[in-house]
């Protein structure tokens, strides 16, 4: 698998590539323990490395590593584990990493290696020349063992979530289920066509992929679409066969920000959005921001409102951003949530903001209002229920909702079939400040009444 779900992310690399720095920050947005095998060692001799080098030798240091890493790669628990610069050149730990943990290796050049390891007083850091030397005799080891590769903390939460930014043209599956809008837009040779938009997520499209499907346990669907179109996917792959792999591969600014990431999939009933589902987790998601160029302007206001909602939760103002890094940004924030919390049993509730109240119109609506307005309009009253004014019009001047006309009657009854209620009532995402979410919020029916009629006409 292409992901870190329920495994340990081992870090790699030569000394110097920044594994002690990026290490603590990636495991605080994982939510994981970090564990530095050398760390460790030194622990446990009760003196440092470099000593230990110098009194005993290397192969004493090496024997020990292993041994030390063996442990922390064994632990049931998911972690982050630094490993030493030397340490893939033993067979039991290259074992135990293809065993247990999903390997990034931390990519740095030889000279910004040297630059920040020279005079530090490390074992295998005396000159320059042997430096380099030692740094290309283990590159191969490193690529060898690598799941993925990353530069950066957010690089490094992309690559744990199995999230890749590549041309859609490099995903091959045994089977391609696309929008058929898109399919024709971009030339993807599709063995399934699906119809674009809401209409894809229905119990008949679901069964019509059902049986058309010819596929065994190992083989890999790929759904090329918007956010409809990979909910329905995600969903036919986690219950066709009782599971098989999928990926990805969102075409529209919903999908890439939001839809396509955290293993979230659906289809739609009357009554509700969303109501029957699975989490199935993709076995990678692909994302190409180049499929961007043919989205309509209505469409790219609507993946705007998922952004806008990405940043409110951040606290940072990710709608002012480029496209491209609107969706890296996003596409972070939202994985790193997603796997804390594979199965939204806490704070990836917080990804609802806005949703309870767009849920509800959009099914008020027979699902004829399209998915960002409505959010647009549950941010609205998700920051009026908060009491955040600057807020609110902070979306009033980036979305520019307007009210919808659909029967309030029906909107208040899908409101409480929302999946996040409790006892017949909803449950919402509101926020103390920006960056500061809370989530599983009860709020007294007047209240409630009053904010969804302030989204209708």
């Amino acid at each position: 698998m292409a992901h870190a779900l329920e495994r340990h992310v081992a870090l790699v690399g030569f000394m110097g590539s920044g594994k002690s720095t990026l290490g603590p920050e990636l495991a605080r947005r994982l939510g994981r323990a970090f564990v530095s095998v050398d760390a460790l060692v030194e622990e446990q001799i009760g003196t440092t490395i470099a000593e230990l080098f110098d009194e005993r030798g290397e192969a004493a240091f090496r024997e020990l590593e292993q041994r030390a890493g063996l442990d922390v790669l064994g632990r049931r628990e998911p972690a982050v584990v630094e490993l030493g610069g030397g340490a893939l050149g033993t067979a039991g730990t290259r074992e135990a990493l293809r065993a247990s943990a999903f390997t990034v290796l931390v990519e740095t050049t030889p000279e910004e290696a040297w630059e920040r390891v020279a005079g530090t007083g490390r074992p295998l850091a005396r000159d320059p020349e042997s430096f380099r030397s030692l740094f290309e005799q283990r590159r191969r080891a490193y690529e060898q063992a690598a799941d993925a590769r990353a530069t950066d903390v957010d690089g490094a939460v992309l690559a744990a979530a199995g999230i890749r930014f590549a041309p859609h043209t490099e995903v091959h599956g045994d089977a391609v289920v696309a929008d058929e809008r898109v399919a024709a837009l971009h030339g993807i040779d599709a063995t399934h066509l699906v119809p674009a938009g809401e209409a894809a997520k229905t119990v008949a499209e679901a069964e019509r992929l059902w049986r058309a499907l010819r596929l065994d346990r190992g083989s890999t669907l790929v759904a090329v679409g918007g956010g409809s179109t990979t909910d329905l996917a995600g969903f036919v792959a986690a219950t066709y066969m009782r599971g098989i792999p999928w990926v990805p591969v969102p075409s529209t600014l919903v999908g890439q920000v939001d839809a396509a990431i955290g293993g979230k999939t659906g289809i739609d009933v009357p009554e509700a959005k969303n109501l029957v589902g699975a989490f199935h987790w993709p076995a990678e998601t692909v994302i190409d921001t180049t499929l961007l160029d043919t989205l309509p302007e209505e469409e790219r206001a609507n993946g705007l409102a998922e952004v806008v909602k990405t940043g409110l939760l951040a606290g940072e103002p990710l709608w002012e951003l480029e496209t491209a890094e609107q969706v890296r940004r996003c596409a972070v924030f939202k994985a790193a949530v997603c796997l804390r919390d594979p199965l939204e049993r806490g704070e990836r509730a917080q990804l609802n903001l806005g949703h309870t109240f767009a849920h509800a119109l959009e099914a008020a609506s027979g699902y004829g209002l399209a998915h960002g307005k409505a959010v647009a309009l549950g941010l609205l009253a998700a920051l009026r229920l908060s009491g955040l004014d600057s807020e609110v019009d902070t979306v009033a001047a980036v979305l520019g909702p307007a009210p919808v006309a659909v029967d309030r009657e029906v909107a208040w009854n899908a409101l409480h079939r929302d999946k996040k209620a409790a006892h017949g009532s909803p449950r919402l995402v509101l926020l103390d400040a920006p960056g500061s979410p809370r989530w599983g919020v009860e709020v007294d029916e007047k209240s409630l009444r009053a904010a969804l009629d302030a989204l209708i006409a």
